[in-house]
């Protein structure tokens, strides 16, 4: 809790994270903005996995006893994760304090509002950015005259005028969290499954206030940082001037503290990395840089039909190029599910990913996020949703359901075998045994391993070592030493300590473990991390 004013709040910013280490810069740029009323407002985070009815104990002990004809107020940012616990505190809060007035705000609830029995529950919501709108509001609450509506549309300031919000980030966030910053909002690409389709544009904070802001976070002891921006790489003097702050900072070989302390992750466009950029990213040592590559899919019909403007020949030799030429974590992203794509387009948009070689194959299934164009294709590409959040597709006219739910499976062991880096020996012994795709390869895996199991979650690093070992030599008749020898390589590699079945009588006699300084690059990168913005 970064900001707690000495007396009882008037105000309280609030939200419940995905996870602990994710810090909400949204929450902090209301506070940063808020004027005069920043002394009477508190900043509270939660997270998901805690029970509604603790938050409200802690939140009504934090605002104190209510006043009669005393307004106090409590804002909440509402998300596709958080939304279905944030309706139970809103109604929670409602039923022990209905005086108490509820401000809801954040991506969730800036469509759609009618249909969202959160947004019944609510005094007010704000659509869209509330970094000059929610401080308004606060101040007609509390000082008159009130407002007359409940839906409010945010102002969408210049940025010039909005205070930057990175002072609010404790010690504590700068020593164990996450710390998410933006040198820009919006984007001007408009990809129809994604919310930022409805921004007009990007637009860049200005980048001498921006990067001084950066330093003093750096200066401050922060290491870990999160851009939110959709489209780092769209203004390419501001990415350079940007990732020069940070390379000036990297110490010279054995003057001082590891580079393994600093950790960057950008979102970028696959398409658009010119030269100078890449002499740039070239000069970052191992563990430093990671960049997410949202390919989504190769195939170009469906390209067109959901607006995304991506040049394949392009993404291929870039990637190629950063696989190559650069010590930058690559972490890709593909989407199962959008209007038109096959089973066998997807394989083929997997296979030609998996070839060039990146760290990461994310796999994500399609979202219909409230207020996303792709809503239009909902009837001719007979595309049905799960009405409930996070709103995934569960079968379209050219994938049925069963195929959706094999999938579903499929990305959840490929994130086990594959994202997790446990099995670098053994992956590419599975991956060929379908040869030449390897999707198809996983695919019969993935078959297997539930038909057997029928587990995706709870499958220790040993019980996946036996499985393995298992389905090699016996389903695909591969050699059990060969097997064995990669197993056994992966094993001792990732550090585990138990001894599975396989490799009984084969694992060397092991003393005490061995203490890392650094911290290897599963352990520092946080993946699929989700951006916070109110």
């Amino acid at each position: 809790m970064p900001s707690v004013p000495a007396a009882p709040p008037l105000i309280v910013l609030c939200t419940l994270n995905a996870k602990y280490i994710h810090a909400s810069l949204g929450l902090r740029c209301l506070l940063a903005n808020m004027g005069d009323l920043k002394p009477q407002t508190a900043l509270c985070e939660f997270t998901v996995a805690r029970q509604p009815q603790e938050l409200v104990d802690e939140l009504l002990t934090l605002l104190g006893l209510a006043h009669p004809g005393g307004v106090q107020i409590i804002a909440l940012g509402v998300y596709i994760w958080n939304v279905t616990r944030s309706t139970e505190l809103v109604r929670l809060l409602k039923a022990a304090r209905p005086a108490l007035k509820i401000v809801l705000g954040g991506p969730e609830v800036s469509h759609e509002v009618d249909q969202q029995a959160i947004v019944h529950l609510a005094d007010h919501v704000i659509t869209g950015w509330g970094d000059v709108s929610f401080p308004k509001l606060c101040n007609a609450l509390l000082r008159g005259p009130q407002p007359l509506v409940k839906v409010i549309a945010g102002e969408q300031p210049s940025l010039d005028q909005v205070v930057l919000p990175y002072d609010e980030y404790s010690a504590d966030d700068l020593a164990h969290r996450v710390l998410y910053v933006e040198a820009s909002r919006g984007c001007p690409f408009k990809c129809e499954f994604c919310l930022s389709s409805l921004d007009q544009t990007a637009r860049a904070f200005d980048p001498d206030r921006f990067l001084a802001a950066l330093q003093v976070l750096y200066q401050r002891g922060a290491r870990n940082f999160k851009f939110v921006d959709r489209t780092f790489n769209l203004r390419i003097d501001a990415s350079l001037r940007i990732l020069q702050l940070f390379l000036d900072r990297l110490p010279v070989a054995g003057s001082g503290p590891s580079a393994d302390d600093l950790f960057l992750h950008f979102e970028v466009v696959p398409d658009h990395l010119p030269e100078r950029l890449k002499a740039m990213i070239a000069q970052f040592p191992p563990g430093v840089l990671q960049l997410e590559v949202g390919i989504q899919s190769f195939n170009v019909a469906v390209q067109q039909r959901i607006s995304r403007q991506q040049d394949n020949d392009k993404t291929e030799a870039n990637l190629r190029w950063l696989v190559a030429a650069s010590h930058a974590h690559l972490h890709t992203d593909l989407i199962f599910g959008l209007p038109g794509e096959t089973l066998a387009s997807f394989a083929a948009g997997f296979d030609r990913l998996y070839g060039l070689g990146p760290h990461e194959i994310q796999l994500g299934l399609l979202k219909r996020l409230r207020g996303t164009p792709i809503a239009r294709y909902t009837e001719s590409y007979a595309m049905v949703y799960d009405p409930q959040p996070p709103y995934t597709v569960q079968q379209t006219g050219a994938v049925d359901a069963d195929t959706v739910q094999r999938f579903t499976r499929f990305a959840r062991y490929w994130d086990l075998l594959a994202n997790s880096g446990r099995f670098r020996q053994t992956l590419p012994l599975l991956l060929a045994t379908r040869a030449p795709s390897a999707f198809n390869a996983f695919w019969a895996f993935a078959d297997w391993l539930w038909r057997n199991t029928g587990q995706t979650s709870g499958l220790a690093p040993e019980t996946l070592v036996d499985v393995l070992f298992d389905y090699l030599t016996t389903d695909c008749a591969l050699s059990v030493q060969g097997v064995r020898t990669a197993l056994l390589a992966d094993y001792m590699a990732s550090g585990a300590r138990a001894s599975p079945r396989t490799l009984k009588g084969w694992l060397p006699k092991q003393g005490a473990p061995e203490i890392h300084a650094g911290k290897t690059m599963a352990q520092r990168q946080e993946r699929h991390l989700v951006s916070d913005k109110f």
